[in-house]
């Protein structure tokens, strides 16, 4: 595939992609169905709220595909651009076969499945969260301790060793490669590296794509800047020293908007 094989071309459609990727969330951010994009209960309202009480399991199923298109939606916008050391190192290493492409497909699937598999996580645990609170007269009058909770977990993270440990293996996107690539059953092994390069993408930024349910799933400039933070992590020379800064930043917030709300 001459695409594979020149890296010019190969960025370029990356790029391509990743702009596509960008450019529907922003329409339909702004479209009359941009509370589809959102977590919150956009499913009693509108074509959606027909469908839930059409289908069978549709109260469920329904809320949770739609949700889960979205989030593979801006998993692709916001992570691809972290692994792309990792697409054109491995792109470099199948340049020459004939499944190249493919190959690249099958990596990026494995990557986005763990992505996809943590927003739902994620979302079933929100509205876990919601649950919860609406049986609090305190939380139902004081929603803001829970998005001042989150940043707080998401600044401490950023110390954790957990943390380090996960930055460090992403930011040596080689090493997965090395691990798997060997052997007789070339797709097997490209899905396992981006699994493999998922779960540690995972495990290093998840509290930080946590404070997507603070500022609202559907906020594109949200996603932009919390995307670019992440991508300087990961990809810049001395990214790794940005996560105390983001973290001190992080608490920072959660402190003020805590002091805000108790005066």
């Amino acid at each position: 595939m001459r695409t594979i094989r020149h890296p010019r071309l190969f960025l370029g459609l990356m790029g391509l992609l990743l702009t596509l990727a960008w450019v529907v969330l922003w329409l339909w951010q702004h479209s009359p169905y941009g509370r589809y994009l959102d977590h919150g209960d956009w499913t009693r309202a509108g074509l959606a709220q027909s469908l839930c009480a059409s289908l069978p399991g549709g109260e469920w199923l329904l809320p949770l595909g739609l949700y889960a298109g979205g989030w593979l939606l801006m998993s692709a916008a916001m992570m691809l651009p972290t692994a792309l050391p990792l697409l054109a190192g491995f792109r470099r290493m199948v340049a020459a076969r004939r499944d190249g492409g493919r190959l690249i497909a099958l990596l990026i699937t494995g990557y986005l499945a763990l992505w996809l598999g943590f927003g739902i996580t994620a979302h079933l645990l929100d509205l876990a969260v919601h649950e919860i609170a609406g049986r609090s007269l305190w939380l139902t009058f004081n929603g803001w301790a829970i998005g001042a909770g989150v940043l707080a977990l998401a600044g401490l993270f950023q110390f954790s060793a957990l943390k380090d440990h996960c930055l460090t293996r992403c930011r040596a996107p080689a090493g997965f490669i090395l691990r798997h690539w060997r052997g007789p059953r070339p797709n097997r092994q490209a899905i396992m590296i981006g699994l493999d390069h998922g779960l540690y993408c995972v495990g290093c930024c998840w509290a930080l794509m946590l404070l997507m349910f603070v500022t609202g799933t559907a906020s594109v400039g949200w996603m932009l800047l919390l995307g670019a933070v992440m991508a300087a992590e990961k990809n810049l020379p001395g990214g790794e020293r940005l996560s105390n800064v983001i973290g001190l930043i992080l608490i920072g917030f959660a402190v003020l908007m805590t002091a805000q709300n108790l005066v």
